[in-house]
């Protein structure tokens, strides 16, 4: 399962890098300063929740298999929805978008409140 995460937040490690800079860039003339804001809000939790598959990688030896791979899952689902939903709502200004994003919030809490469990379990 270790290698597993290390993949994943090495892959979005890579991919929000690689926008944010395509944010910097290209969409920078492109978009208005509140839609680019809302872009690089998405790089930026997808950068934190990339590093926090890395870490949980690096822990996964050390913790519960069940409350830390179900983390996993949820850090994975929560940056494919959350930063997802906020990289097409400013590309596209299609605001119904917007209602996808908490539903990648929660994911992201549950996620961090399991890994919490793992660690106190662990």
């Amino acid at each position: 399962m270790d290698r597993l995460w290390l993949g994943f937040g090495a892959g979005f490690g890579l991919v929000g890098v690689a926008l944010g800079a395509f944010g910097a860039h290209a969409l920078k003339a492109q978009l208005e300063p509140r839609m680019l804001d809302i872009f690089e809000t998405g790089v930026r939790y997808q950068m934190y929740h990339a590093l926090a598959l890395v870490l949980l990688a690096a822990l996964a030896g050390q913790l519960p298999e069940g409350p830390a791979a179900w983390a996993g899952r949820l850090f994975v689902v929560g940056i494919v929805l959350f930063s997802g939903s906020l990289y097409l709502l400013a590309i596209s200004g299609v605001t119904w978008l917007g209602a996808i994003t908490p539903l990648g919030g929660v994911c992201f809490l549950v996620a961090w409140a399991l890994l919490l469990v793992a660690a106190v379990r662990g």
